[in-house]
């Protein structure tokens, strides 16, 4: 069903106050979990906030807490994220991060005690366009197999990279996983097979089956390559911030247990002014350089804008069922 942006918005964060959310917090939650929505990605969206409802009442999550900054040197920032929301406490520490950067060049963020972060593109964007390059990358648990494995191991370790143009910001936001284990919970919800190759049951058995998947694993995107920069990924962030690896992660996908993934953020001031125009003119003739049948070229970024811009005007499309729980939930005094 097509639900109405504000109306989407104005539900989920009051959601968020009826379980203690400060009104800014709630709102910085809601902004990150709607964007995934209106972007295409239903699995980093609202159907995450009953989660994140369950973890604050289950007080695995600390709806107040914005981190902990403990600067080690003059360019890294330890983060104790003290079980807050995932945007709310990494907002702050890049909000620091930013203010470093301007005389420091460079700031390396770590984050442990972190909840979920959601979509990175978010982040992405967010800084980006307030001139500074950023790179994000996070652990989850282990919902990946390795290359030849037949179980999971390792997380779907996502990485985004924002970088300003004179237009609309670079971003590239991709998990090192075939597919989000979100967006195999989504097609469980709807119903939906997966595409042969994306996942296998907890036998090690390839699976078109949501609801088998859910409990096996994924595979690694682009085959050798993909389980190399996710383990990448994860011994990277691991080492950065003393956070919990492999099959010891927990705390993203339930709704018990304390979060202990990792988080790192790169913000980088660009080194020229005029830099951003030449950005932007270069990935234009990339977009005009198609094949002569009309064959598009996009940059990423492009579908995901094209689609927000939609659904802005059309609606978010939502299922019934999770429209509901969230009006229940933001009745509830």
């Amino acid at each position: 069903m097509l639900i109405n942006y504000e109306s989407a918005v104005r539900v989920a964060a009051q959601a968020l106050e009826n379980v203690g959310v400060p009104v800014q917090a709630a709102r910085t939650q809601v902004s990150l979990l709607v964007e995934g929505e209106l972007r295409g990605r239903a699995s980093h969206g609202l159907l995450r906030l009953p989660r994140i409802i369950e973890r604050i009442r289950n007080k695995v999550a600390d709806p107040i807490a914005t981190g902990k900054h403990l600067w080690r040197g003059t360019s890294y920032l330890d983060v104790d994220g003290q079980n807050g929301l995932g945007p709310v406490v990494a907002l702050a520490a890049l909000d620091a991060a930013m203010e470093r950067t301007r005389d420091a060049g460079a700031v390396i963020v770590g984050i442990h005690n972190n909840n979920h972060l959601g979509m990175l593109a978010w982040y992405a964007e967010h800084i980006a366009r307030q001139g500074y390059v950023l790179i994000a990358m996070s652990t989850s648990e282990a919902l990946v197999h390795p290359w030849g494995g037949r179980s999971a191991m390792l997380g779907t370790n996502p990485i985004s990279v924002g970088v300003p143009t004179s237009d609309r910001p670079f971003v590239l936001d991709m998990a090192t996983s075939v597919i989000s284990m979100g967006k195999i919970h989504d097609y469980a919800q709807l119903g939906k097979p997966l595409e042969p190759g994306w996942a296998l049951d907890t036998h090690g058995n390839p699976t078109t089956d949501a609801m088998s998947a859910k409990n096996g694993s994924i595979a690694p995107f682009g085959q050798a390559k993909g389980y190399a920069l996710g383990l990448a990924i994860e011994v990277l962030v691991t080492s950065l911030t003393a956070s919990a690896i492999g099959t010891e992660v927990q705390g993203t996908l339930d709704s018990t247990e304390v979060c202990n993934k990792g988080d790192v953020f790169v913000v980088v001031k660009p080194g020229q002014s005029n830099v951003a125009a030449k950005i932007s003119a270069y990935l234009d003739l990339i977009r005009a350089s198609g094949s002569e049948d009309g064959v598009q070229v996009l940059v990423p970024g492009d579908r995901a804008t094209a689609m927000r811009n939609r659904m802005i005007a059309q609606g978010i499309d939502l299922p019934p069922a999770l429209w509901d729980r969230l009006r229940t939930d933001a009745e509830q005094k």
